[in-house]
């Protein structure tokens, strides 16, 4: 089993069941003692900005906070670079705890021996 698992969620409100999963399989992961690096791109670039998880909603799902708190508390979660552009988003912007990064961060993780890549 892989040591370390790299996730990337481009999933958010848009498709709510594979942004849900995403988060899941990340804050499982960390509660399991994998080391989890979590990816935002696309729609669920706008979780790293505080308050925006809490208006996610799904019917018997896992708040989207308490999930992002708990990969927080064990992993990581990046912003894409590129994402974040697009929507004016700056590191002063994100929740404390997510960092902004790029494709080549992202393909380094990706790449490391050990390591299992997802994509929602």
């Amino acid at each position: 089993m892989a040591k370390k698992l790299v996730i990337k969620v481009t999933a958010g409100a848009d498709a709510p069941e594979r942004c849900s999963q995403a988060f899941t399989v990340a804050a499982v992961a960390v509660a399991s003692g994998v080391e989890v690096s979590l990816w935002l791109t696309g729609e669920s670039s706008w979780f790293a900005l505080p308050g925006r998880a809490a208006e996610f909603e799904l019917p018997h799902a896992a708040p989207l906070p308490d999930l992002i708190e708990g990969i927080l508390a064990g992993g990581r979660i990046t912003l894409c670079t590129q994402c974040a552009a697009r929507r004016d988003i700056t590191e002063k912007d994100v929740l404390e705890g997510v960092r902004i990064a790029g494709a080549q961060v992202f393909v380094s993780e990706a790449m490391a021996d050990g390591t299992q890549a997802l994509v929602y």
